[in-house]
């Protein structure tokens, strides 16, 4: 029976007769059993390495809340961070004491905060996205059409698995969306029949890699072992998959990931200057302007949060504002004027 002092030296009380992992691998252990998203994996760990650089690479258990509050002033006052960057360290730094060291941290006061700027979400007009769409092509129109038409994020839409699509209800399924939620959001009419088509092409290239002795995709959390064969059957391969195959190492095994998202954001830069846009089109841009519509369009904004997938009512309402700037919400007192420039 391992004595007290060899339970603390290991994580968890067990397997005393082993070391104790490296910090680093102990949180992303611990983020890993909590199902946190690949992205706040790195972010988490980035921060906490950036954390203990900063103290001169001291343990954290050394530190506290003093030390805390001297990085998060450092990274407000030299480094000009925005305010949500210094709240995701701080996350990071609550979270390494609170469930990997479990040695929760008093309340963190005296922190110089990031200041938190007021910005309105660029809004393309229905005529702006329609100059836009002519100039994406393929898949990067299908993904355009799904985050303007159904108000996906980028990610979720290139992580889409065949089973999520419902052509008779006109449903597409968001599955671990952001905040690891599931959310059902509309599907444009107008994308059905291209779709059908790219789905049709798709599978005919799945069909010949399975032939080949190929076809794996990765499944999310255990079911690959739950379902072994569940990784080659159609229903779960990405709507995008990328054109050449991935292998793994150690395996030899190969299948098709989802495009990388960057390829998009390519795509729709050279769209954006083709079409002879002036604004900061990004991805998201389609998301702020499908939430836009809608409510200008009439719909309650309860609805419009839903298909969003927002946690908060206020988070929606940012389109609100939007739709109240300038003419769309007030007359302009210049134009009751009766005259127009004077001839010089």
């Amino acid at each position: 029976m391992p004595n007290s002092s060899q339970q603390r030296r290991s994580p968890l009380g067990l397997f005393t007769d082993k070391p104790t992992p490296r910090l680093h691998d102990h949180m992303v252990e611990v983020l890993r059993v909590r199902h946190y998203s690949r992205r706040t994996k790195e972010a988490y760990v980035h921060w906490v390495r950036r954390y203990i650089d900063f103290h001169d690479r001291l343990h954290p258990r050394e530190l506290a809340e003093d030390e805390v509050n001297r990085f998060l002033t450092h990274l407000a006052v030299k480094e000009h961070v925005a305010a949500s960057t210094q709240n995701q360290a701080l996350s990071a730094i609550l979270f390494l004491y609170e469930h990997v060291l479990q040695q929760p941290l008093d309340r963190i006061e005296g922190v110089v905060r990031a200041r938190r700027p007021k910005r309105l979400p660029v809004v393309l007009t229905v005529d702006e996205v329609s100059r836009v769409m002519p100039h994406l092509a393929g898949d990067r129109w299908l993904v355009a059409m799904l985050l303007y038409g159904g108000g996906l994020r980028l990610l979720e839409a290139l992580r889409l698995r065949v089973k999520d699509l419902c052509f008779e209800r006109g449903e597409v399924t968001v599955r671990e969306g952001k905040g690891d939620k599931d959310r059902i959001t509309t599907m444009p009419r107008a994308i059905v029949p291209p779709l059908t088509e790219h789905l049709q092409r798709v599978r005919a290239i799945h069909q010949q890699d399975v032939a080949d002795g190929y076809g794996s995709v990765d499944l999310p959390h255990a079911l690959a072992r739950k379902y072994p064969t569940a990784n080659r059957e159609w229903c779960w391969q990405f709507v995008f998959p990328q054109e050449r195959r991935w292998r793994n190492a150690k395996t030899g095994e190969q299948g098709r990931h989802h495009i990388d998202e960057s390829l998009f954001s390519r795509s729709l830069k050279t769209a954006v200057r083709q079409a002879g846009l002036t604004k900061r089109v990004t991805s998201h841009t389609f998301r702020h302007s499908f939430a836009t519509h809608l409510l200008a369009d009439g719909y309650d904004i309860r609805t419009v949060q839903e298909l969003l997938g927002h946690k908060d009512v206020r988070t929606t309402m940012i389109y609100t504002h939007v739709l109240n700037r300038g003419g769309r919400g007030v007359r302009s007192p210049a134009d009751g004027l009766a005259h127009g420039p004077v001839e010089r």
